[in-house]
């Protein structure tokens, strides 16, 4: 059974960090692409980030650019997601996504495996 659970998140103020964690398993978590992604309370889930399966490439939301690093350490299973100068605007609940297809991740919510997601709150 594949379960795919994120850590991490937290009150931070204004201006500080997060380090976001997602560790997979029950699948083969080198074939996976990764994404993070966030929905904030009335809004629709967004993209913020998609590696691919080695971890040499990642695409970022213009949103987050320069401020947010996505990696992955395929031999712990694990997907991270570091978020420095975090803004108010960067409130929502997080969720990792997996998926065999680069496509399918990018393509918004249709990815095979979520997350329960992990809560972000900047204060202002």
């Amino acid at each position: 059974q594949v379960q795919v659970v994120e850590s991490g998140g937290g009150l931070v103020q204004a201006g500080g960090s997060l380090r976001l964690s997602c560790t997979a398993s029950g699948l083969t978590f080198a074939d996976y692409y990764m994404g993070w992604f966030r929905q904030a309370p009335g809004k629709e889930r967004e993209g913020v980030s998609y590696t691919t399966r080695g971890g040499g490439q990642t695409f970022y939301a213009d949103s987050v650019k320069g401020r947010f690093t996505a990696s992955r350490d395929n031999a712990k299973n694990t997907l991270y997601l570091q978020m420095n100068s975090l803004k108010p605007d960067d409130t929502a609940m997080y969720y990792c996504a997996a998926d065999l297809s680069w496509s399918t991740l990018r393509g918004g919510t249709g990815a095979k495996y979520w997350g329960q997601g992990t809560q972000v709150t900047v204060s202002a």
